[in-house]
């Protein structure tokens, strides 16, 4: 275990977690991409009740944001956090126990690590201490896919459910909206090392996920033809072995002004289209939002709660 946290505490110094591969010394506090130093940073960790029904339950999802972010989406909600503008710089040791904390005092139906991927090694650690004091509800992963299989590699055993976003596989649209070309590459590398360690969805008698992969797919207006082809990739390479949620909830925020084809939500009529096109193709594990459900109410106040 030394051996090994010695191994990570390296790669940070020229870090190469995400595929950005800014190679810099985050241990001396310089930041690349992600905004942030090798300092955890977390903006918000409390009961979330927006995530899929098998997540959030009746009891809440125990969400910590982590500040920074590896994506940098011209469209982000979390714009403050991803940006490294908000957030508590807190410890290992202490991570670990507002994790006991969302179990024992908040009965969280989960821990949920929103944006987890530039923290991973912290976070393991945090795992790996709470985990020897109880800690016994299940891990959800929740980050872009934006990622290497071997940073991913680092949380198997540690993480019960894998909840990724398949963003994009057009280019082009990569580029222009996450700076990022590659995305589609590395997002099917990062699914399949998902898949690999979780490979077989399991819920409790009631109804709460316990273990799986669940695929998150937003649509972003103008972008059909692309989210056709992602529900097809996910579809032929995976079958009914993950779960994919279909998501309208866009919301166009102040910044998008740059990007005047974003500046408007999602139709009824559009979203309905890919619901349709995701039964065509037979896609049958999966989630839909109903009703009005494009509101900032799906973004909560980055304050500090919980830490």
């Amino acid at each position: 275990m030394e051996k090994e946290k010695k191994i990570w505490e390296e790669d940070m110094k020229s870090c190469t977690l995400c595929p950005r591969n800014c190679k810099v010394d985050r241990f001396s506090g310089n930041t690349g991409f992600c905004r942030v130093s090798a300092k955890l940073k977390a903006a918000r960790a409390a009961l979330h009740f927006w995530e899929e029904p098998c997540i959030s339950g009746t009891r809440g999802s125990g969400a910590v944001f982590f500040s920074g972010c590896s994506m940098g989406c011209v469209f982000c909600q979390n714009e403050p956090i991803s940006h490294g503008k908000t957030g508590k710089e807190i410890t290992v040791g202490h991570l670990a126990e507002i994790f006991l904390k969302l179990q024992d005092e908040k009965k969280a139906h989960n821990i949920n690590l929103v944006t987890p991927t530039h923290y991973v090694p912290q976070i393991a650690e945090a795992l790996e201490i709470s985990k020897k004091q109880g800690l016994m509800i299940p891990i959800v992963y929740n980050s872009s896919a934006y990622e290497k299989a071997e940073t991913l590699k680092r949380m198997e055993g540690l993480v019960d459910i894998y909840l990724p976003d398949f963003k994009y596989l057009d280019r082009e649209i990569a580029k222009k909206y996450s700076h990022a070309e590659d995305y589609g590459f590395w997002a099917k590398q990062a699914l399949k090392e998902m898949v690999r360690q979780v490979p077989f969805p399991k819920f409790g008698e009631d109804g709460m996920m316990q273990k799986g992969v669940i695929v998150r797919h937003l649509l972003l207006p103008g972008c059909r033809k692309d989210s056709k082809k992602v529900l097809q990739y996910l579809k032929d390479t995976y079958g009914n072995h993950i779960y994919i949620s279909l998501m309208n909830q866009y919301t166009p925020m102040p910044e998008i002004s740059q990007y005047p084809e974003l500046n408007r939500k999602i139709t009824k009529r559009e979203y309905e289209w890919v619901i349709d096109y995701a039964l065509s193709i037979g896609i049958e594990n999966g989630f839909i939002q109903e009703g009005n459900t494009a509101q900032e109410s799906f973004i909560p106040p980055f304050d500090g709660e919980g830490l």
